[in-house]
């Protein structure tokens, strides 16, 4: 007879877990089959296999929410699970990607996840640039607070946009002291977690999402950088994209099915010209619809039974 419990995956990297039981105990863990795959965040089922010291992870449980990716081949793959806030870092170097930031964005509003943008390395300065453009994400909606990793400053009051039992992921570009941030808030963290198993080939794995506790209860993941980041098509509304102020200003629009392209009679392009929505953002948005049709074709045509 094997024995099951049921834990939290507090890292992934790869087929490789490490699943944290009910007592604390954090425990080495694999997928029992090619078919089964989990990622930081998800609360899992494991069968106990004591004649190898290790755990199989036989089910995943229910997701409350997951920020969702999309593959070359414009399939979607969970990045991170469970999650209540994201928390975009970004920082004034390396230069921001706010095509990237926007696109975290609406992956947060497709999975219904509190977004938060997180400014790191204050203490190089923000300069007038970046400062409107933050300014157009707080005219959205969005929260934006600055930190230094480096100083330390205001790091501490990053807790207090979470609550109790809540996650969050930090997430934006390589180089952008995610890592660093956490590494304030919890200082006993161990970062490099990569370096706790080897692949089968022999290779380091070198990238891993980690899950932290932070004190007064709520968890931190931190994730891997990234060069770009495109939201899973499937997750997008068809409408706005998870652009807030596309879905605000729709309603305008002369048809129900408007892109916000070319069509006549388009409140969001008209609100571009106008100033009324930040024509930066309204660039991003276009970016993001022709990306949404690419990733749309390489899927191919819908099976049907």
């Amino acid at each position: 007879m094997s024995d099951t419990l049921v834990g939290r995956v507090v890292a992934a990297f790869g087929r490789h877990l490490l699943v944290r039981d009910a007592t604390g105990a954090e425990l080495r863990a694999r997928p029992f089959g090619r078919a089964q795959s989990a990622v930081c965040g998800d609360e899992v089922r494991c069968r106990i296999d004591a004649q190898h010291d290790e755990l199989h992870v036989i089910e995943v449980l229910p997701r409350v929410s997951a920020l969702w990716r999309a593959t070359l081949r414009g399939g979607a793959e969970p990045v991170v699970a469970n999650l209540t806030h994201l928390l975009v870092v970004l920082a004034p170097l390396p230069v921001p990607d706010l095509f990237v930031v926007d696109r975290y964005l609406a992956a947060a509003t497709a999975g219904g996840i509190t977004a938060t943008l997180v400014v790191n390395k204050s203490d190089l300065g923000i300069d007038a640039d970046l400062s409107a453009e933050l300014a157009v994400y707080e005219a959205a909606g969005y929260r934006v607070r600055s930190t230094s990793a480096e100083t330390g400053a205001e790091v501490a009051a990053l807790p207090a946009l979470l609550g109790a039992g809540s996650i969050a992921a930090l997430v934006g570009q390589s180089g952008v002291g995610k890592s660093s941030l956490v590494q304030r808030l919890v200082p006993q963290a161990q970062i490099a977690i990569g370096e706790l198993v080897r692949e089968e080939e022999g290779r380091h794995t070198t990238t891993a999402a980690r899950l932290f506790e932070l004190p007064g209860g709520a968890g931190l993941i931190d994730s891997p950088g990234v060069r770009d980041f495109a939201p899973a098509v499937e997750a997008l509304d068809e409408r706005s994209l998870g652009f807030v102020e596309v879905e605000r200003l729709a309603v305008g629009c002369r048809f129900n099915d408007c892109r916000h392209m070319r069509e006549p009679g388009c409140a969001i392009r008209a609100a571009a010209e106008s100033g009324a929505l930040h024509p930066r953002r309204y660039q991003s948005y276009r970016r993001l619809r022709r990306l949404r049709e690419e990733l749309t074709a390489a899927r191919g045509p819908k099976r049907t039974r």
